[in-house]
């Protein structure tokens, strides 16, 4: 009787595996036709535009990157999504920009720019750290060995209050980062004058946050497989109990690795206020959202491939309503349904999986 009801099952999954490959090739060369129709028949956008799209996703990308790490080392050790990571990212640039402002108002810019931009993310980063150890001690920590799913549940609820919490806080007002004079906001180097058009202007914030999300990624690398602290971080993620029966201090370890995920969140979020001007109590929700989608693009727990999603998932949020010749309000469509395309046909990620063990 098992072998006869073993027959039967198997061509109803390998019908539903049929027809989600089916769906997902006809939906992929859909795709590519309209990419080919915008490119090279109707050829709607000239090359100054397309490389214009580029730097935007790139810059779009380097946030949303690093934003992905804190998902995927969070992940990788405790094998659960932290949905208020988002919120940890906003509180950095709230801080951020109350330091500015305090700096602003202060005359402390106008004689020392550098220094300001210093102690702008120095204390959006720090606050960040906090609030990133404060919800794996209050939220996380007491539900460790419960159900997977209760402490996904705990995250949901900490994002909501942490929103709410932040517009009773800071109120509903928009607030706008007044950059210093040496990194004005929508200004940079024109690139290409005379060759590609009128140029391509690359801004000076989107340097800084392109160069800046760069050396947050190679400390990290570093950190994570040079470093005692990196090799513990390891091994917790590669079994909790035998770590533990090593020496390392497994509590300890989990809570450095939400301090760093806030730490890289919160340089997020300062640079978020900086390179797009404007922050809210609820900026943070979508680009959290967007890392955690990249975050899975690269690879749920692969640190590298949070990296390469991150760029991804900005270039083609960039660029693909462009390429497909439809509304740039539908970016968002377009990248979680990439995320969906790519699931069906490599649901490991781009660059696979990097998970140990669970106990």
């Amino acid at each position: 009787m098992e072998k006869t009801a073993r027959r039967f099952s198997m061509p109803a999954i390998n019908a539903r595996q049929f027809g989600l490959w089916t769906f997902a090739t006809v939906a992929a060369l859909f795709l590519l036709w309209r990419a080919w129709i915008v490119l090279f028949v109707e050829q709607t956008y000239d090359l100054e535009a397309w490389i214009t799209l580029l730097v935007a996703g790139v810059v779009l990308g380097a946030i949303y990157a690093l934003i992905a790490l804190g998902y995927t080392l969070v992940y990788g050790i405790l094998f659960m999504i932290n949905f208020a990571h988002g919120e940890v990212m906003m509180l950095g640039g709230f801080l951020g920009f109350f330091t500015l402002d305090f700096l602003n108002s202060a005359g402390f810019t106008d004689n020392h720019p550098i220094a300001t931009i210093i102690l702008v993310f120095v204390v959006g980063m720090i606050t960040s750290m906090i609030a990133g150890v404060v919800l794996e001690r209050l939220a996380y920590r007491p539900l460790r060995n419960a159900p997977r799913l209760v402490p996904l549940i705990s995250a949901i609820g900490a994002s909501i209050f942490l929103q709410n919490a932040a517009l009773r806080i800071f109120g509903s007002k928009i607030r706008n980062y007044q950059n210093p004079s040496i990194l004005p906001r929508g200004q940079g180097w024109v690139v290409g004058q005379g060759i590609i058009g009128d140029g391509v202007l690359i801004t000076y914030t989107g340097v800084l946050t392109l160069g800046l999300s760069i050396l947050l990624m190679v400390g990290l690398l570093l950190l994570i497989q040079r470093t005692k602290v990196g090799k513990a971080m390891r091994a917790v993620a590669e079994d909790k109990e035998t770590a533990s029966l090593m020496g390392i201090n497994v509590d300890w370890v989990i809570a450095f690795t939400f301090a760093l995920a806030g730490f890289l969140a919160g340089g997020g979020g300062v640079m978020w206020g900086f390179h797009n001007g404007q922050i809210k109590h609820t900026v943070g929700f979508m680009p959290g959202l967007k890392a955690f989608t990249a975050a899975v693009l690269g690879g749920i727990g692969n640190v590298p491939g949070a990296m390469l999603g991150g760029f991804f998932l900005g270039i083609a949020e960039s660029m693909g309503p462009a390429i497909l010749g439809l509304d740039f309000q539908l970016k968002d469509a377009i990248a979680f349904s990439l995320l969906v395309l790519l699931l069906i046909f490599r649901p490991q990620g781009i660059l696979g999986e990097v998970l140990g063990r669970q106990g």
